[in-house]
């Protein structure tokens, strides 16, 4: 009989027992391993890994290299951003604008939810949970710097790491539009640090055409 794996709040407990890791690391495990779980796989450093494992991760390494000092809450929200996303694909929504904005709309609360989930787990007070689910439903960008933050991660992270791919499924013209789009949503210091990436050529190029 195949052994199943424990329910989180047995994880945590048990990890707790063990240990004296923080509630901020027992966290991460927790999204890692959820993350671990995506079927899909991305080929890095010659190996095949959880495509949202590496997303994952990049967003971490990426917050830490861009703006370093943050909040646990914004550390949290980071890390979780795209949680099982690969559980609610594209295709299950109608095409178009509007079957793509219900499906955002869906994947932030599921986001949401399950990272409070995993978060009340480990011990977080509900300020911080909250915290972490306005920050993922990227409630007041623009207004407020943590939410800005999250999202000037998750724009770094898709020029630096999925432009190239993603830009074979879209012409040129379409490419000018989606970077013009990214580009306002950005605050001027993420503006200056995606200037400073090692971009594709045609990336570079596009990315000059956006900018005129």
């Amino acid at each position: 009989m195949t052994k199943r794996d424990p329910p989180a709040h047995e994880r945590v407990k048990n990890s707790q027992m063990t240990d004296h890791t923080s509630s901020l690391e027992l966290a991460f495990r927790e999204f890692d391993r959820i993350n671990a779980d995506d079927p899909r796989r991305e080929v890095v450093d010659g190996k095949e890994r959880p495509k949202e494992l590496v997303y994952a991760l990049r967003m971490s390494e990426t917050l830490a290299s861009f703006e370093p000092d943050v909040s646990e809450a914004l550390r949290l929200a980071v890390r979780s951003q795209h949680i099982a996303r690969w559980r609610i694909p594209r295709s299950s929504f109608p095409d178009g604008r509007a079957g793509y904005k219900k499906w955002r709309a869906m994947l932030q609360h599921e986001h949401a939810a399950l990272a409070s989930d995993v978060l009340r787990q480990v011990g977080y007070e509900d300020d911080t949970i909250e915290r972490v689910v306005r920050l993922l439903k990227k409630q007041g960008i623009k207004r407020d710097a943590e939410v800005q933050a999250l999202e000037d991660v998750a724009c770094l992270v898709f020029l630096r790491y999925y432009f190239d791919d993603f830009g074979r499924l879209h012409d040129d013209d379409k490419l000018v539009d989606i970077l013009r789009k990214t580009w306002v949503k950005m605050s001027e210091k993420s503006q200056q640090t995606a200037l400073e990436l090692e971009l594709g050529e045609r990336a570079t190029r596009l990315l000059r055409r956006a900018l005129d």
